[in-house]
């Protein structure tokens, strides 16, 4: 018999009985076609699991169209500032689209669920235990000063990274034991023997700095000074915290690589920064720029009601994706005394409401986003929950307090040794204060007292950073390929890493068991199956609020556009789109 996932507080055996079971699995030394095979000694490509799916001569991705024509721009928008341009370091905020005009080693198709094809590293080669992997840089790789891209600026770039990075970037290059030049031209990783089979697509990924370029400059120092890149855009002008537009580079090395074909069409492409999101939608119905994603249902449903739309100047679409949503989410901080209990936290869960404020505020668009890795094969499954009417939600709630401990005296819940169950909600994003203060609503009338708080964004990540908060609102993001992020997400080790995204503060020796059955996982079979206990883990330890996520993607943009028919695996890709009329 299947247990409902919808329970207050699951039963632990069973879960105990099916992780040993699925850890078992997950290490299965497989036969079929996904199993590590060895590699030939120099590849266009390597993939996670199985083989890349595209050949050695292939000339394009099949969601870019090689003949759409250059030109015109590309506007967009974000809600907040900035005051960084330097995407690689923890402080301050940096700006949107940095990563346009730097590249990494090698180049991700968004039409698999990992694999990468060759890029700054002409071509690439690993050895059958992925114990190491070795590039051969392309000898037309340049950045944008002229200058080649070397060797040295690789180990550079490792070296920096791994010392003075983001904190996944600290984590993941760690696992390189040694890196060297191997001819002028290649260079090897090696990595610690405790290190997983997906180090060499990670270090792939890595971005490559210019060693030069930093001669005499601080890295981990916040600065509106624009980095050197190798990528097929640069920075052309920058308005602190408010604008910055990028202009596609003219002599870009890279224009004939396949991987490039059919991409990066705008001759510039910009960023507006805006103080709310009324304001943004506001400026958009009003030309000021050319594209957004709607992120709110309710203005999806009955903002656009505006004659730009109607006379079809804007148009609105909505995709359905294929692609995992992650977890999004009200955190515990299960640092704070008041939410080291499981049953308090899973009681918390509880008392939201999902289908009142869905009702009342969303239109009914929304789905309850209850799995770690919704909307994939990678979820545990159990079925939808039937929804439950607003007082049952809160009966339950009640009683479990009342099992944990918690009383109500005087109209307040205290705990056996006399403390309020009271805490903070610490947000950025004004237009979910309405959605947190229904949820408060609802705690009143369990005697919890919980108060919102919003914060300018600079305020809101080193708090975060720091794990200064009771409970805030995050979302994980999920690949169909999950690995070494999860490390950062869940793991024991992050919990005290400030700047991981350990928000939660998870401490569970099962689900660093799991974690690590996941990133040395040998098949995609047992790579589904260690997730999905991991999966159903943590989903036990309820440390969040589980909040919702839409099933489709909803773009509006003025009718000035053209996009190749096919979208991938991952989504609309704008860099495969292209202005009309150039």
């Amino acid at each position: 018999m299947s247990r409902p996932r919808h329970s207050v507080v699951r039963c632990s055996t069973y879960l105990s009985i099916l992780c040993a079971f699925i850890i078992g699995l997950a290490v299965w030394s497989a036969h079929d076609d996904g199993a590590l095979a060895d590699q030939p000694p120099f590849a266009h490509a390597i993939a996670m699991h199985g083989a890349p799916k595209y050949a050695q001569e292939f000339k394009h991705f099949h969601y870019a169209d090689p003949d759409a024509p250059k030109g015109g721009s590309l506007r967009q928008a974000r809600v907040g500032t900035f005051d960084s341009l330097n995407p690689f370091i923890v402080r301050g905020v940096p700006a949107a689209g940095l990563r346009m005009a730097h590249e990494s080693l090698l180049a991700r198709s968004m039409d698999e669920p990992f694999s990468l094809y060759g890029l700054l590293a002409q071509s690439v080669a690993m050895a059958p235990d992925r114990s190491w992997v070795e590039f051969a840089l392309d000898d037309r790789a340049r950045f944008h000063n002229g200058m080649p891209v070397t060797v040295d600026d690789v180990l550079f770039s490792w070296r920096t990274l791994r010392d003075h990075g983001l904190p996944h970037y600290r984590t993941y290059y760690r696992a390189a034991a040694d890196a060297r030049a191997v001819g002028p031209r290649r260079v090897r990783f090696t990595f610690a023997a405790d290190a997983n089979a997906e180090m060499p697509l990670i270090i792939g990924l890595m971005p490559i700095l210019s060693a030069t370029a930093f001669e005499g400059r601080t890295f981990d120092e916040t600065s509106l000074e624009p980095l050197l890149g190798s990528g097929p855009y640069r920075i052309a002008a920058v308005e602190a915290g408010r604008a910055i537009r990028y202009e596609r580079v003219a002599d870009y090395w890279g224009r004939d690589l396949p991987v490039n074909q059919g991409r990066h069409n705008f001759d510039h492409v910009s960023y507006t920064y805006y103080r709310d999101a009324g304001v943004a939608l506001e400026a958009f119905l009003a030309g000021e720029y050319d594209l957004r994603f709607e992120r709110d249902p309710a203005r999806w449903a009955t903002a656009y009601d505006h004659p730009v739309v109607a006379e079809g100047l804007v148009q609105r679409e909505e995709h359905a994706n294929a692609r995992p949503v992650g977890m999004t989410g009200l955190v515990f901080n299960t640092r704070r005394a008041i939410f080291s209990d499981v049953r308090v936290r899973a009681a918390l869960a509880e008392a939201f409401a999902f289908e009142w404020i869905n009702s009342a505020y969303f239109h009914d668009t929304y789905r309850r986003n209850l799995s770690y890795f919704e909307n994939s094969d990678l979820a545990a499954d159990f079925g939808v929950p039937p929804p439950k009417e607003r007082r049952t939600r809160l009966r339950a709630a009640d009683q479990a307090l009342k099992d944990a401990g918690w009383q109500v005296r005087n109209g307040v819940r205290i705990s056996p040794e006399g403390s309020v169950l009271a805490f903070e909600i610490l947000l950025v994003d004004p237009t979910f204060e309405r959605v947190a203060l229904a949820y408060i609503r609802d705690l009143e009338r369990l005697g919890v007292r919980a108060r919102v708080r919003t914060v300018d964004p600079a305020q809101y990540q080193a708090r975060r950073e720091s794990f200064d908060f009771d409970m805030t609102v995050h979302r994980w993001g999920q690949s169909l390929s999950p690995g070494n992020e999860q490390r950062i997400y869940w793991s024991t080790a992050a919990a005290d890493a400030q700047g991981s995204r350990n928000y939660a503060g998870v401490r569970d020796t099962l689900i660093d068991t799991l974690i690590e059955r996941i990133v040395d996982a040998p098949t995609r079979a047992s790579l589904i199956a260690a997730t999905r206990a991991l999966d159903l883990r943590l989903r036990d330890g309820h440390y969040v609020v589980p909040l919702y996520f839409a099933p489709v993607d909803r773009l509006a943009y003025w009718d000035r556009f053209e996009r190749p028919a096919t979208i991938p695996l991952y989504g609309i890709q704008l860099d495969c789109w292209w202005a009309l009329n150039q």
